[in-house]
């Protein structure tokens, strides 16, 4: 049986992962789907593809194009999650900023640098017309546990991350969140190492069946909202609040938005170019 290695974040969005390995269905094909948390998100995937620690990724859409451009040799198969992330803008409970514009000039904890946290707070920064060399400073906190503590503790002033991820720690006063930043850009994709897709072009096209079947009918299996809420230790409503807004999606992301989300990205300074679509993506 051959070991595939496949890295995501630990969060709703994967549901449909967990589903299908629990199914056993990746076995049936002869394939032994193992996979690894990245709790430290995007920043922390490019770097283990770069590594051949995974062959997969399930990983945001900016930050793969980013690390892409920089010399990870790896490519876009797919689009997993069609519909932008929300992402909260959030500080400590007893933090004394209260809105968006009181951030301006503060620190920004984020996962790593070139991580989603990192260029979301410039898409933040963008959307409130704040200098970009000036207004922005930002404090590595590794993840979601980090900036728990960089936030109470000071060391960081807020902080991007999904928002209904971070509802609990709303819902239980850790933090407070002031304002919501949806990305421009399809959330998240599927990207690949390109030596894999090279040497392993049919396991990859069984992979990507399974789990498209799955998310195809994904809102309709039973009782989803209740498994999401106990799994994740979210309140009932949120989740069926995010399925209502959720879309996900069985195919290669389009050359408008690859070029759309570059051009964000170029203009913000966060890449040095605009690739080809062929240098980003791969059609299976």
């Amino acid at each position: 049986m051959k070991q595939v290695n496949i890295g995501g974040v630990p969060e709703h969005f994967n549901l449909a992962w967990y589903l299908t390995l629990k199914n056993g269905e990746y076995k049936e094909k002869d394939l032994n789907l193992r996979w690894h948390d990245y709790p430290g998100g995007t920043g922390a995937m490019c770097k283990a593809l770069r590594n051949k620690e995974i062959d997969i990724a399930v990983i945001l859409t900016e930050g793969i194009i980013k690390d892409i451009i920089d010399g990870n040799p790896s490519k876009i198969v797919q689009t997993f999650v069609q519909t932008p992330l929300v992402w909260g803008v959030h500080v400590a409970h007893d933090s004394p900023y209260k809105t968006i514009n009181d951030l301006k000039g503060t620190k920004a904890a984020i996962s790593r640098y070139g991580s989603g946290s990192h260029l979301m707070a410039y898409i933040n920064a963008e959307n409130n017309n704040w200098d970009l060399e000036k207004d922005l400073d930002f404090k590595v906190i590794k993840d979601l546990e980090g900036a728990v503590k960089g936030l109470i503790q000071g060391t960081a002033d807020y902080f991007l991350w999904e928002k209904f991820t971070t509802k609990p720690l709303v819902d239980e006063r850790t933090f407070r969140r002031i304002d919501d930043c949806p990305s421009p850009w399809p959330c998240f994709v599927i990207a690949v190492r390109e030596d894999f897709i090279e040497s392993n072009r049919e396991d990859l096209e069984a992979i990507l069946k399974i789990i498209n079947n799955t998310t195809k009918d994904f809102k309709d299996i039973p009782s989803i909202d209740k498994s999401i809420a106990n799994r994740y230790e979210q309140q009932l409503e949120d989740v069926q609040e995010w399925l209502g807004i959720t879309e996900w999606s069985q195919d290669l992301i389009d050359k408008e938005t690859i070029m759309k989300t570059q051009k964000e990205l170029f203009a913000l300074n966060i890449i040095p170019e605009i690739a080809d679509y062929e240098t980003l993506t791969y059609k299976l």
